[in-house]
């Protein structure tokens, strides 16, 4: 696996951009909806504690068999941050994947479009399973899941459904 962990990623409308300490500022605003946290949990954060995240994340993993990967959404045309990509790579060619888009710039095609571009630069950089846990009535998610490539499995964790680019087969009964 060759996953650079200050790559940008691009699409046709967004960048994703290793998350630094100095965007807190603005994603602070961004992930301040409390709205946001209805299926995964917890609050919106102050600046000092997101800042104290994204200081975390930028010294990576504690564990040498595993990388994040952190990335804020940057819309182009408004030279505005709204929202984050996220993955954790490993151990293995397996990546854990999480996004969320900020409540005033959703039902936009932004998530769907950072989905998809995330998931095909983990691919193309050898990560062979994508996976995604999410909250079965999280249905724009699932929709975000689907339109990136990854499908419904029959794991639960924490009350969330896994959703994966290779679905394992059911064992023989």
């Amino acid at each position: 696996m060759d996953v650079n962990e200050k790559a940008w990623v691009r699409s046709e409308r967004l960048d994703l951009i290793p998350v630094e300490v100095g965007h807190a500022e603005e994603m602070v605003e961004v992930l301040g909806d409390p709205a946001l946290y209805t299926f995964i949990g917890g609050e919106p954060e102050d600046l000092a504690a997101l800042r104290a995240r994204y200081t975390r994340w930028a010294k990576g993993s504690p564990d040498p068999e595993v990388t994040w990967l952190n990335r804020v959404i940057r819309l182009r045309a408004q030279e505005r941050l709204v929202g984050t990509v996220q993955a954790t790579v490993g151990p293995g060619p397996v990546a854990e994947v999480a996004w969320v888009v900020g409540g005033a710039w959703q039902r936009r095609g932004i998530a769907k479009e950072a989905a998809i571009v995330w998931v095909a630069w983990l691919r193309a950089h050898g990560v062979e399973e994508i996976r995604a846990n999410i909250h079965p009535d999280n249905l724009a998610s699932a929709a975000v899941a689907k339109a990136a490539g990854l499908h419904p499995t029959a794991i639960r964790q924490d009350d969330e459904q896994r959703w994966s680019t290779t679905v394992p087969e059911r064992p023989a009964t």
